[in-house]
């Protein structure tokens, strides 16, 4: 069954008919021509796909497109408008890329991931769960932790880290 839906992807309403089954990533690759997110794993465990969503980071290879019909995605083409965010710059001036596959996807989680600890968000390794998170605070092992649901198959790991930190400043 085929539903016709609307998404606004990166400041831009954009119409499209879908199967009923066809998920987020798929509409925005095949559908509308969005290359930021990429096909890693298609399983929701590389995070190569991940984009904001409503301004939460979500890979879209586990939603279906029709459950978000209306709904305001952010790829990293879309973070900074004509301009550049500040998580890009910071993975260009740490290198936090090498073969850049994943690179949309860290940037996107990177951007959420933040987001989440100025909110005060704990997380596993958070040390005091009862208090708030400071962004100040973020260690590498917190950053790692938040940051574990995307997989650099390159390993640029340590510059990704140091990115993160920087720009979360």
């Amino acid at each position: 069954m085929d539903a016709e839906i609307t998404l606004r992807v990166d400041g831009r309403p954009r119409q499209c008919t879908v199967d009923t089954r066809t998920t987020l990533l798929d509409t925005l690759r095949e559908h509308l021509g969005v290359s930021a997110p990429k096909k890693g794993c298609d399983h929701g465990q590389c995070g190569s796909c991940t984009v904001l969503l409503d301004g939460r980071r979500v890979t879209t290879c586990l939603a279906f497109a029709v459950a978000q019909n209306g709904a305001e995605i952010t790829t990293a083409e879309g973070l900074a408008g004509d301009g550049e965010h500040p998580m890009q710059r910071a993975f260009l001036d740490h290198d936090g890329f090498q073969c850049g596959f994943c690179t949309p996807g860290q940037i996107c989680s990177a951007v959420g991931m933040v987001d989440e600890a100025r909110a005060g968000w704990p997380s596993a390794v958070t040390p005091d769960v009862a208090g708030s998170v400071d962004i100040d605070d973020l260690d590498d092992a917190e950053i790692r932790e938040r940051m574990s649901g995307n997989l650099c198959r390159c390993g640029a790991y340590v510059n990704i880290v140091s990115a993160i930190r920087e720009a979360a400043r």
